[in-house]
């Protein structure tokens, strides 16, 4: 089975710091797999998660990534990191985004990792116009903020066929 959209919804964030580590085009070897690799053996996530995530929302490690589509090349980030409550401290070798409170379109990607869910971009934002959720929330640099978040147990335990649900979200305006 290829990807599909399964589940299109809102949802509402509070404001938050996104805590992790920045990568542009420059970092790709066709995606940012090879950074995740690195993200675990160094133990990066484990360094994040004992400031304690934020709370009361659906969280999870995240693909976090912003640009300004009319300058896609110069102006891509590809984060990896976690949300966290405003103003907490940034452990040493991490930065940071702070992120005002809004509402975010969210679709799930039901599939196989290699089968697709990573190249839904495209379908996911035309499922949020077809849902009334197209209007994108930029900010004062034009970039949109979209996120793949690794919910568990969605993303981290497979189905019976070997699926799993890949969140995508996009803050709206």
């Amino acid at each position: 089975m290829a990807a599909e959209i399964i589940k299109v919804y809102k949802e509402h964030l509070p404001s938050l710091r996104f805590i992790g580590k920045c990568y542009t085009n420059i970092d790709r070897i066709g995606g940012f797999g090879h950074k995740w690799g690195e993200w675990f053996a160094n133990g990066w996530f484990g360094i994040l998660e004992e400031i304690g995530e934020l709370k009361d929302v659906e969280n999870g490690y995240l693909g976090f990534m912003r640009c300004n589509g009319a300058d896609y090349e110069n102006t891509f980030e590809y984060w990896i990191g976690m949300f966290f409550p405003v103003n907490t401290s940034v452990p040493e070798g991490f930065d940071y985004i702070d992120i005002s409170e809004g509402d975010i379109a969210v679709s799930w990607i039901k599939g196989k990792e290699n089968e697709g869910i990573y190249a839904m971009h495209e379908a996911c934002i035309s499922k949020f116009q077809e849902n009334e959720m197209g209007n994108f929330r930029t900010d004062d640099k034009n970039r949109t903020y979209f996120f793949e978040r690794y919910n568990c147990p969605r993303f981290t335990e497979p189905d019976e066929n070997g699926d799993v649900i890949l969140d995508y979200g996009i803050y709206l305006s």
